[in-house]
């Protein structure tokens, strides 16, 4: 059975408490624990992974690369927070892996929102985008990926 990796950037381990206006009260625990039931019933295993570190970000791309090529990830719902709008070095991640589907997640509707949200690096490198849903973009971007992976509908 192929894994899914979901992956939070900065600040989402505030989930819950951070600005519940915008987020929710979802906690990333909820989240998480949401993923691996959507990921289950789709049948898939599930993995999750948060850091407010740019570089252990990279490294669970790279990592989900090798594994993407052996076989073992099916693909990645990724929700980089406000990297998002900073790092190229996560858009070369997702390109320097290869073949591995990235769909990318925002809670809110960042479009809607200060000018500097309005620009993501890592659109271009994702292989769908689920904006503004609150924490229930995360399962349409599971879902979506698991439909990406099943192939041409």
């Amino acid at each position: 059975m192929k894994t899914l990796l979901l992956l939070n950037g900065p600040n989402l381990n505030l989930l819950g408490t951070r600005e519940p206006g915008v987020y929710g009260a979802a906690t990333l625990a909820d989240v998480e624990a949401r993923f691996q039931e959507d990921a289950k019933r789709l049948g898939f295993q599930a993995e999750c992974f948060q850091s407010n570190h740019e570089g252990a970000l990279i490294d669970k791309i790279h990592e989900a690369g090798r594994r993407r090529a052996a076989g073992e990830v099916g693909g990645v719902v990724f929700n980089p927070g406000a990297f998002t709008h900073t790092s190229v070095a996560l858009f070369d991640a997702i390109k320097g892996v290869g073949d591995l589907p990235v769909i990318e997640v925002h809670i809110s509707n960042v479009h809607t929102r200060e000018a500097f949200r309005h620009h993501s690096y890592i659109s271009p490198a994702a292989a769908g985008i689920v904006v503004g849903f609150g924490v229930d973009g995360y399962r349409l971007a599971v879902e979506g990926l698991a439909r990406k992976l099943s192939g041409p509908a």
